[in-house]
This record gives structure tokens, sequence and C-alpha cells, in this order.
């Protein structure tokens, strides 16, 4: 049994990706772990299939003719483990840039605890300023600050679900609810059992859904400081701005439904109601509040179907 799967779902975003697969490749080569690196492609008219089988003729590229998205572009992949399953399997966008020795950290943080079925890395901006890594589950507090202001000290405290930089200083594995979706490693066993995304996620909170299953199956959530990757962040999602906003809230709303009961899915349906009528009032962009309104009336549709 080899050590490891890294998957990376593209679109559109050539040069990011070649960047990104030459620091992992870097960094797999003097890690000392067996790994297959798998990179699907969402249909990019940029040339990245072109691209990367060109600099990188040991991935095995996966060339969709339609674009996938981010949930089916790493189910495709990880579908294709099952006859020659690997220990564990790395989720990695293509917006990252893997500092030397991350992979491995990853590695050995989730081997070393029986109890871990998924770790995250320890992330930082392209400037190398810290990043939250992971956060908390999303509710009513959460949902209400992406709206309206409240006392600067809350955005960075666990009332916002962020955990407290002293913990990512320590470096020592802490337990999280979920590891932002850039980087996700889980041991096999953990995505034969849980079954991979839910692609009723086309993208977003699909990460939180998934760690939210694997803690309800017994297993524990980290993440990894120690574990070092650059996280450029939204470049794929940021060419489609109205629609990726659009595709937030809907995922958003299905989450909510399957992590609360239903007297917080209607205060957190209020608050978006609220919140997006605020949003269109002020928006320049009429694609955006055209936006902002359809999420509204979402919010006061929704049925709460998961």
């Amino acid at each position: 049994m080899h050590d490891l799967a890294v998957i990376i779902v593209t679109w559109n975003v050539r040069d990011l990706a070649l960047d990104a697969l030459r620091s992992l490749y870097a960094d797999l080569d003097s890690s000392g772990l067996s790994a297959t690196v798998y990179v699907v492609d969402n249909n990019s008219s940029d040339g990245t299939v072109d691209a990367v089988r060109a600099a990188f003729p040991a991935a095995h590229v996966i060339a969709s003719a339609e674009n996938l998205g981010f949930v089916r572009g790493n189910n495709a992949a990880i579908n294709l483990l099952a006859a020659d399953p690997p220990r564990a399997v790395y989720l990695l966008n293509p917006d990252t840039i893997t500092q030397a020795g991350a992979t491995r950290a990853l590695f050995d943080a989730l081997m070393r605890d029986p109890s871990l079925g998924l770790v995250g890395a320890g992330l930082h901006y392209g400037d190398g300023s810290f990043q939250h890594s992971a956060f908390a589950f999303p509710g009513l507090r959460q949902t209400w600050i992406e709206f309206f202001p409240v006392p600067g000290r809350l955005i960075e405290s666990r009332f916002n679900g962020r955990y407290p930089r002293a913990l990512y200083a320590a470096g020592d594995p802490f337990a999280v609810d979920f590891v932002l979706g850039a980087t996700m490693l889980l041991r096999y066993e953990v995505v034969a059992q849980t079954g991979g995304f839910d692609e009723a996620f086309f993208m977003y909170c699909e990460e939180i859904d998934w760690a939210w299953r694997i803690r309800q199956a017994g297993w524990r959530v980290a993440c990894v400081p120690a574990a070092p990757v650059i996280h450029l962040g939204g470049q794929s999602s940021a060419q489609v701005r109205a629609q990726a906003t659009l595709y937030l809230w809907q995922s958003r709303l299905r989450l909510f439904a399957r992590l609360h009961p239903a007297w917080k899915q209607r205060a957190l349906r209020w608050i978006i109601t609220l919140g997006m009528t605020r949003l269109a009032a002020r928006a320049h962009d009429p694609a955006l509040r055209d936006v902002y309104l359809t999420i509204r009336r979402l919010a006061r549709d929704h049925t709460g179907a998961a």
C-alpha cells in the first residue's frame, strides 16, 4: 500500500496550478513518502491540461469535458483509488504553495494519532502573513458578523468561530471542528467510510459538511500548524464573483439545514434575509444586487431540505 494520493482540481488557473505542483513535487521528493498525484481539470480554456502534462508527466491528468466543480472533481479522482487504495488521500487546492516538510508533517500527524481522521495544514497568505486554517462550525454568531458591525475584538475570537492564535503558535496539532478545504489530508478508511464529498454541494461548505460527517462517524479533526502551506485563496471563484456568491449562500442554507435544529434555522434565515436586504441596497453592481435579492428570496423560501 502506497502512502499518499494527492488530488488537485483545476479550472482556468494554469500558472497557479503549475506553481502548486512544482512546490508539491519538491516537497514530496524529500519527504520519503510514496505518492501519486492526480490533477482533475474542469474543462479549462487556458491550456492547463497540456501544460501540466508537459511539465509533470508523472501526474495522472483527468481532463473533464465539463466543469464538474470542486466537489465532483475531487470525487472523480477519489473513486479511482478503490482498486489500489493509499494509506491517505490529500486534497490540495491549486492556489497553494507547499513549504518544505509540510506534506510529511501532515502525514505524520495523521498517522501518529489513531483517533484522527482528517488534518489540515497551517496556512499563510502570499505575503507570509497568518491565515486562519480551521474554524468552528458556523452558526448564528458567525452569520450575524457576515452582515452587521460588531466590536473588532470579536472578529478574531471564538465568537466568530476562530481558534486562538496561541494554538497555532504552539505548533502542535489541535482539535478543531473543520479545516479549510485548501488542504485536507484524510485516512483512506475515513474516505471509504464517509463516502467523500456530498455532491449536493457544487462548491462551498462541502469541507464543512464532510468534517461534520467525519466527526459524526467518531473521528477527530485537527489543524497541524507545523505543516506550513501558502494559500493564495479564491483564484477560481474570483473569475465569476456574482455566481460564486450565489453558490456560497445556496450551500450555506443547505449546510445549516443539516447542522442545526429548526428554531436555529429560522433564526439564521431571518439574519440572512436582513443582511441581503442591506447588501442589495448598497450594491453598485447590478449583477451582484440581483444575486443578493435572489439569496434573500431563497432564505425566505428555504424548506430546510438537506
